[in-house]
């Protein structure tokens, strides 16, 4: 039986190889479908075999086929290819960091080459080939590709239909640039202003906002599969990283909300999410002593996982661990025990460990050990497989790389994102000031480079003169002073701030100050968290919720009195030092 098995999978192969190669050269023509399901699949798949689809990570690379010595250093092999093959992974996650993302054909090419890889070796089963394209503030895939604010903008905006078409439009575009998955959306209801690591990821700090757009969300990006376009969701960061001061990168953060608390606000987006049928759900590296004492974090809690994700909330889609590398889940155990306890926990897939081959060998030797057992792994593996099956990553892994530019950064796509981002934009004071009267020089400074040079532009294209300096989010003395001479040149100065709420940030709230002191009118742009808008007073305040152009495009209509501004603030704006008041309340938001 087993000789069988391998020679007909040889065949599999070949037929693999060949649709492989005809994807890289061909224009369109119909790919041949794989004729096993995910069931045949896992009935002949070795241990090795199995276990390589629980893992996904990244590799070094502008094609499958280039070799980097990092590759070598971390995997013991130089090539993307070399390291699909070697551990018979079960998905692979492109950063920019990683040399995967250069442009859209590139990317397109590249995930043919790492499918090919996959389906001609091993148990020839493709890959999950994902990235972080949250939009807004976490953006792996920048221009050709749409942009768009991110969700935050989307939850000030206040429809559901818009972030349902925000995550249609970067599904198709990952689809047609060969990746079928996308780490998003975050479910996380943003309740603490100083969360570090959530903030303008989050749509709101109301549960129910929060929810119905995340489920939005996820129909935005897998319902589209009926036309062979979508990509698989996963939500966000499980049982919910909304409430925190501490970065899970680099800390464990400790959230101590009791069980009441947590489903009034932490559960209703997952639970909407598992509503909509989302593919996955990926852990938090946070520990919730109210909802479990074991004191691990969610990711290695079974009373988490198990208990609350699977048990209680019904779940039965795959469970992806957080990044592996995270301190907030390496500060207990050495690397080799932790996947077997996410395993142990309810997890599925384990995501970038900290060393992929101590990984493995650690999964493996507590199957032979009898701490796993293989039917645990087959659970496994069947979740993995059958995603892959439903979202038509089995018969057709593949992508037509002369299609991509149809696809990516279309017309319709960019008009939608700017509509989109349009009503997303929120006036929060306006001393009539706005909108600006036939300005003549306009100046426009701040925390963002891109921001500002993207607005200075937008001005200029409405025809009154602009110039541009980014100071960044910690201005020196110096580049104050170098702002505000040229402010003084100007007929209006617009501040651009990014956060600056964070004491470590101070520096922008002195740029704000002293650009007033020049009797110059002052307009400032929140770029990221509009809590700024509390902490100095200028004679209008915008929030954005992104520097990207495309919302510096939306700003320019309010500052020239193009639009209305339409978005309404999806979280409140605290007073600071008053605990308990806001200086702008949840749903607040100035029209004209």
């Amino acid at each position: 039986m087993a000789l069988k098995s391998r020679t007909r999978r040889a065949v599999v192969a070949l037929s693999a190889l060949a649709v492989g190669a005809a994807a890289l050269t061909t224009t369109g023509s119909a790919l041949e479908p794989r004729a096993q399901t995910a069931d045949e699949l896992l009935s002949e798949m070795t241990l090795e075999e199995k276990v390589g689809q629980l893992f996904v990570t990244y590799a070094y690379g502008r094609t499958a086929d280039t070799p980097d010595p990092v590759n070598r250093e971390e995997f013991g092999v130089d090539t993307p290819a070399q390291v699909v093959q070697k551990y018979h992974l079960g998905g692979i996650i492109h950063f920019t960091w990683s040399n995967s993302l250069y442009d859209p054909k590139q990317i397109a090419e590249l995930s043919n080459g790492l499918q090919t890889a996959a389906t001609s070796s091993g148990a020839q089963v493709p890959l999950l080939i994902s990235t972080d394209q949250e939009q807004g503030q976490v953006t792996r895939i920048t221009e050709p590709v749409t942009q768009l604010p991110g969700n935050m903008a989307l939850g000030a905006g206040r429809s559901p239909q818009d972030a349902e078409r925000a995550a249609a439009i970067t599904g198709q575009e990952l689809r047609a640039m060969g990746l079928n998955m996308n780490f998003a959306p975050s479910g996380d209801v943003n309740v603490n202003p100083a969360n570090p690591v959530i903030g303008v990821r989050s749509f709101s700090s109301d549960p129910a906002l929060a929810a119905q757009f995340t489920a939005a969300q996820v129909r935005g990006y897998e319902d589209a599969q009926a036309a062979g376009e979508g990509v698989s969701a996963s939500v966000k960061h499980f049982p919910g990283h909304g409430d925190t001061n501490t970065d899970s990168h680099t800390a464990l953060p400790v959230i101590e909300h009791d069980r009441q608390q947590w489903e009034q606000l932490d559960a209703p987006p997952f639970k909407e999410a598992i509503a909509a049928n989302a593919d996955s759900v990926m852990s938090g590296h946070i520990v919730v002593p109210k909802l479990d004492d074991s004191g691990q974090p969610a990711t290695l809690a079974p009373k988490v996982l198990t208990g609350m994700l699977r048990q209680e909330l019904g779940y039965q889609g795959v469970v992806f661990t957080d990044s592996l590398q995270m301190e907030g889940v390496r500060q207990q155990h050495p690397d080799s025990e932790i996947p077997v306890l996410a395993l142990q926990a309810g997890a599925d897939v384990m995501l970038m460990p900290q060393n992929l081959q101590v990984a493995i060998d650690g999964v493996i030797a507590a199957v032979r050990d009898g701490r796993l057992t293989e039917q645990r792994i087959d659970e496994s593996v069947s979740r993995v497989l059958k995603l892959k099956e439903g979202r038509g990553v089995l018969a057709n892994p593949f992508v037509d790389v002369s299609e991509v530019d149809s696809v990516v950064g279309n017309q319709q796509h960019l008009a939608d994102a700017q509509r989109i981002t349009d009503r997303s934009t929120t006036l929060l004071r306006n001393d009539a000031a706005l909108p600006l009267k036939s300005p003549g020089k306009v100046f426009v400074t701040g925390a963002s480079e891109r921001g500002a040079k993207a607005l200075s532009d937008s001005v200029r294209a409405r025809g009154p003169q602009s110039s541009a300096l980014a100071t960044g989010t910690k201005p020196t003395q110096e580049q104050i002073g170098q702002a505000v001479e040229q402010a003084k040149a100007h007929d209006v100065a617009v501040v651009l701030t990014s956060a600056a709420w964070n004491p470590d940030n101070a520096g922008q709230l002195d740029l704000v100050r002293a650009l007033q002191a020049t009797g110059k009118p002052v307009v400032a742009v929140a770029v990221r968290d509009p809590y700024d808008a509390a902490h100095v007073d200028v004679p209008a305040w915008i929030a954005s919720y992104s520097d990207k152009p495309v919302a510096m495009e939306s700003v320019a209509k309010v500052l020239f009195g193009e639009a209305t501004p339409a978005g309404k603030l999806p979280v409140p704006v605290p007073e600071p030092g008053k605990p308990g008041t806001d200086r702008y309340p949840f749903g607040f938001g100035l029209a004209w």
